[in-house]
């Protein structure tokens, strides 16, 4: 009792945030059905990233803290930009063999900006802008994942995105989170169906309007996605997790959701430029309460290339291959 009553009282705290950031007195542009439009290629391109680096201690930053960290990274990218020397050494054993220079980057210029305060993290609830996993949660997560590093025996163990089936670091969500390039994403309405095209990967998000969940045994890559209207907000629900995407892996914004949770998505157009758009994970089996967050998705200027993963995907056979040598040598 006491837990479903927690329970109610977090989505009821996530329904009252949510209507209370996206109150805005911008009227947004109409569909002929008199939904709001929020078609367009909009872009989560940003410095801020889903949990809170420690050396920060709350989710706002001062302009001038702001500002000296996006100065400190413009300095590195353009260090990043020097050409290699092609007369430098291999790098030693075991230390890796390097990997894109900053040209090929596009991780953002900028921290969030959010009811005009700059953000340390996406997540905004538990209030120290981390996971809240559960000791179980945290081992299954940290066991998947060094699973997934070290484990080269066939290509089935590999991570989803070194595969080319979804985008890493969970771009295409949901949530639909930011990495270090390929950020942008299309939407286009219609009258029973909204679908989101990421450029990571090209994976394409259908959301069912007004539909219900397929059966439990129906688990698309990107879950099973249904949508409603809110007043003027989108509201998507997604169940049916396929357990292959369980592992988001994307350098220290990693996580981990079982194929059971269920993810609560809001998106609101707040100004010609802007999509308000939050989220709540709900996953009792590995965090210890429902973990929410929220950003501000820009407007850009499209279209959105193919991302044609496959064409040149020598990684994974190289890869294996690298794998089947060292085993050979021991």
């Amino acid at each position: 009792m006491l837990k479903s009553t927690k329970l109610m009282m977090a989505s009821l705290a996530f329904a009252v945030l949510a209507s209370g950031c996206a109150t805005t007195s911008y009227e947004p542009p109409r569909l002929a059905d008199g939904k709001p439009n929020l078609q367009g290629t909009w872009t989560n391109v940003s410095l801020t990233g889903l949990t809170r680096p420690s050396r920060y201690d709350s989710l706002t930053l001062s302009a001038e803290e702001a500002q000296r960290i996006e100065s400190m990274t413009a300095a590195r990218a353009e260090a990043g930009l020097k050409p290699t020397d092609p007369n430098a050494p291999p790098p030693p054993k075991g230390s890796g063999v390097g990997g894109y220079n900053s040209f090929w980057g596009d991780a953002g210029e900028r921290l969030a900006m959010i009811d005009g305060e700059y953000r340390t993290s996406w997540i905004v609830s538990p209030k120290d802008g981390q996971l809240p996993y559960t000791d179980k949660g945290r081992q299954i997560f940290e066991s998947t994942r060094e699973e997934q590093r070290n484990n080269m025996d066939g290509p089935e163990i590999r991570p989803m995105a070194e595969r080319c089936i979804i985008g890493f670091g969970s771009t295409g969500g949901p949530p639909m989170l930011n990495v270090m390039y390929n950020n942008n994403y299309q939407i286009v309405q219609g009258p029973d169906t909204v679908v989101i095209l990421v450029e990571m990967n090209h994976d394409a998000r259908v959301i069912r309007m007004n539909s219900k969940h397929r059966p439990a045994s129906v688990r698309p890559w990107l879950g099973d996605s249904i949508g409603w209207w809110d007043g003027d907000t989108l509201v998507i629900e997604t169940t049916n997790f396929n357990p292959g995407e369980s592992l988001r892996l994307y350098y220290g914004s990693s996580f981990y959701m079982s194929q059971d949770a269920k993810v609560t998505e809001r998106l609101t157009r707040i100004s010609d430029d802007e999509l308000f758009y939050e989220f709540e994970v709900e996953d009792p089996e590995i965090y210890t309460q429902p973990w929410r967050a929220e950003m501000v998705m820009n407007a850009t200027e499209g279209p959105i290339y193919e991302y044609a993963c496959h064409e040149g995907n020598y990684a994974l056979p190289n890869i294996l291959g690298g794998a089947r040598q060292e085993e050979s040598d021991k």
